[in-house]
């Protein structure tokens, strides 16, 4: 079978990677990819935004199934458009049409939906200019911290989280004005909701799912999770605090109303369900939907699937996901994201990297954000590398990925000394 990968992240090489394990595979390719999936798959210069390129690639490769990393291809109907063309219909899409993306693509479509099918989430209003005094009253009746959310993509920035109610007012009106451009036209406003939180990650083929490995990110780019937000200074899987008990009121309140609520929907929803949940006092709150795997929650999970995840795809696409089911190690992942020096602020590219040609056992390295320079390898985004070690504990884990860590290196390489310490207390 003849694969397709777009996206040139970590996320996307760690999809590679499992992907190249299968018995299915006779060719993979990644559009555009990166240094790390070049050596698994054939990158393909291809812009993701394009879709004619998408599918002149396709049909020219004669691609049996495509995989869409990130998010806005797929909010922006890349499925619908290849669907359109007669010469694909029998490809696999592993990722939802505009409709079921809107999951992700539109906060309020997304709280609506949540609350049509009761599923439990924070209690909230969605507000736009012309219903400003409405919002100023809600969040009147709210107690801090107050958490406003654009409606649209805002490339993970469009959360704001503040304390102070004044403040939140003005932030509302900046938020509207603009300040995250026609993402920000409606203001999802939310009650703060108090616990820890996780990623559940979901793969269905509208009817039936299978629920993959959990995980838990880190997003503060300081220890103890102080600072600003990034895209992930890494993850671990599974989450202690994610017992069986908790996980079946995930399945039974959150994740079955949530597939029967597309089929109900009339939304055919093919792909991952990435969940937001918050672990309140023992019980599951969704924050959000992801309508794709999280990054770099994938680099943790995908090392955590035991069975041929090629198989499950091609089971997507042939309904039947039912008569499959996924395998799953007990090992710890834990992923430690190293980034550019000012990160997640003005930081520089093109610094070269410095990584031992091979990695200890149960220990994979993946590219975030490189390229090659010069016939060297460099740092070409914020996010830079993802360490992934497997191990029977946590504890062990954290050994091996910051010894591994010490052999790693590019100038202004940081990367927190603290991912899975705080998970060490419900073991």
């Amino acid at each position: 079978m003849k694969v397709l990968i777009l996206g040139s992240g970590g996320r996307e090489h760690a999809l590679a990677w499992k992907i190249s394990q299968s018995k299915l595979l006779t060719e993979l390719y990644c559009a555009p990819g990166n240094p790390g999936t070049s050596s698994l798959a054939k990158n393909i210069p291809l812009d993701i935004k394009d879709f004619k390129s998408i599918a002149d690639f396709i049909i020219e490769a004669k691609v049996e199934l495509v995989v869409a990393g990130p998010e806005d291809p797929l909010v922006n109907g890349l499925r619908d458009y290849l669907e359109s063309i007669p010469e694909l219909a029998n490809v696999i899409f592993i990722g939802p049409k505009a409709d079921g993306a809107r999951l992700e693509g539109s906060k309020d479509f997304a709280k609506e939906f949540m609350v049509r099918w009761n599923i439990p989430t924070a209690k909230y209003g969605s507000f736009n200019l012309q219903t400003i005094e409405q919002a100023d009253k809600f969040l009147d009746s709210l107690s801090a911290p107050f958490v406003l959310k654009a409606d649209g993509l805002a490339a993970g920035k469009g959360v704001v989280i503040l304390d102070d109610r004044d403040e939140s007012k003005r932030e509302l009106r900046r938020m509207l004005g603009g300040k995250f451009g026609t993402a920000g036209n409606t203001v999802v406003i939310e009650e703060y909701l108090h616990g820890i939180e996780l990623s559940v990650f979901v793969l269905t083929d509208g009817v039936s799912y299978l629920v993959l490995p959990e995980a838990k990110d880190y997003k503060r780019i300081g220890e103890g999770d102080t600072g600003l937000n990034t895209g992930g200074m890494g993850a671990v899987s599974p989450v202690p605090f994610a017992g069986e008990e908790f996980m079946k009121k995930v399945e039974e309140r959150v994740i079955k109303p949530t597939v029967e609520g597309l089929k109900n929907d009339g939304i055919d929803y093919r792909g991952f369900v990435f969940i937001g949940l918050m672990n309140c006092g023992g019980d599951p709150y969704v924050i959000e939907y992801n309508v794709r795997m999280g990054d770099p929650e994938t680099e943790a999970v995908m090392t955590r699937i035991d069975s041929d995840l090629l198989a499950h795809f091609v089971a997507v696409g042939n309904r039947s996901l039912s008569n499959e089911k996924m395998q799953i190690s007990s090992k710890f992942a834990m992923t430690v994201i190293s980034v550019a020096g000012g990160y997640p602020e003005a930081y520089e590219k093109g610094k070269e990297i410095v990584s031992p040609s091979e990695m200890p056992d149960n220990t994979v390295l993946f590219h975030s954000g490189t390229s090659i320079k010069d016939g060297k390898l460099v740092s070409s985004g914020g996010r830079v590398l993802a360490l992934t070690v497997n191990s029977n504990s946590i504890s062990d884990a954290r050994i091996l990925a910051y010894k591994c860590l010490e052999n790693i290196n590019f100038e202004g390489i940081y990367y927190r000394k603290d991912i899975g310490l705080d998970l060490l207390k419900y073991l």
